[in-house]
């Protein structure tokens, strides 16, 4: 479901220590053309994974680009010798 636009966009970035980076934001934040070439930490339920903002990624949300679920691939088997 979409988002009032009478509300506006939803961001809330915490602003680290370090320059130009800022610590936590949450996947549901809206990427605003303010942020482009910015470094975040974004949390994919494991860990924090830091994305840097490009033109493309602007409007999307920050949890587009952190993946929560890792590839699923079958494991090889060994061939038996004879």
């Amino acid at each position: 479901m979409k988002r009032s636009r009478w509300k506006g966009v939803y961001v809330k970035p915490e602003q680290s220590k370090k320059p130009n980076t800022f610590s936590r934001v949450p996947r549901s934040s809206t990427i605003i053309p303010k942020f482009s070439g910015q470094t975040f930490k974004v949390h994919n339920g494991k860990s924090f994974r830091e994305i840097t903002i490009t033109k493309e990624m602007l409007g999307y949300k920050f949890g587009e680009f952190s993946k929560t679920r890792s590839d699923f691939a079958f494991k090889k088997k060994k061939k038996k010798k004879k």
